[in-house]
């Protein structure tokens, strides 16, 4: 009718990094501007690069111990080459296994099919907690046996390599739980990206262990 003008709720679909504006309240009532306010996201794009940044710094944390671990291999006189405990290879196969649950869970995710994913999605956080009880078995073990981080240069490096790398973890498997349990229909970030940028931290803690025992067992 003339003079009259409709009004109607904006929902801005933001995917990747799309723009951030935020939906006009519907001027209804309290309601309809609550609904607005839990249906917004702000540009999602930023925390694919912010995750983007922590691994680079993890990158560069871990650079300076492996270098100057490959140095000692080759030139101390005072190396004692150290055996690799069996149960670290066990260990190692429990993580990659968790980063292929991860990957299911994101399929199923994306089928959608939600029931699918928190099951697959508790298997991994289960998985990563399991890995982290056989790292500390693996200490146990070698504090039993007498080595300790002081016994030789070998037994450092793999006390401060297993060690550094379950305290990094720890972060991954709070981001996992993070995922498990917050309520994405009121927070700023959508569950798509806290996915994503949880699996992109998660594969790089796996690669980044498959790194640490292969140099652990090179300089064996």
């Amino acid at each position: 009718m003339p003079g009259t003008t409709d009004t109607h709720d904006i929902v801005i679909d933001i995917g990747g990094g799309g723009g951030g504006t935020r939906p006009p309240s519907s001027g209804g009532g309290g309601g309809d501007e609550d609904k607005d306010r839990r249906r917004w996201k702000p540009p999602q794009g930023r925390y694919p690069t912010a995750i983007t940044l922590v691994l680079v710094s993890i990158s560069m944390f871990f650079l300076v111990p492996c270098t100057v671990f490959i140095v000692l291999a080759h030139t101390s006189k005072a190396w004692v080459p150290l055996h690799v405990p069996k149960l670290l290879w066990l260990n190692t196969a429990i993580l990659l296994f968790s980063s292929y649950t991860l990957e299911k869970a994101r399929r199923r995710l994306s089928a959608p099919d939600i029931r699918g994913f928190r099951k697959r999605w508790r298997a991994t956080t289960i998985l990563g907690i399991l890995f982290l009880a056989g790292q500390t078995v693996v200490w146990m073990q070698l504090a039993a046996s007498g080595l300790y981080i002081a016994t030789n240069q070998a037994a450092s490096f793999l006390y401060v390599f297993t060690a550094a790398h379950a305290v990094h973890l720890l972060g991954g498997i709070a981001g996992l739980l993070y995922v498990a349990i917050h309520d994405f229909e009121k927070g700023k970030i959508s569950r798509v990206t806290a996915v994503k940028i949880t699996s992109y931290y998660w594969h790089f803690m796996d690669g980044l262990w498959v790194c640490l025992l292969l140099l652990l067992y090179l300089g064996s």
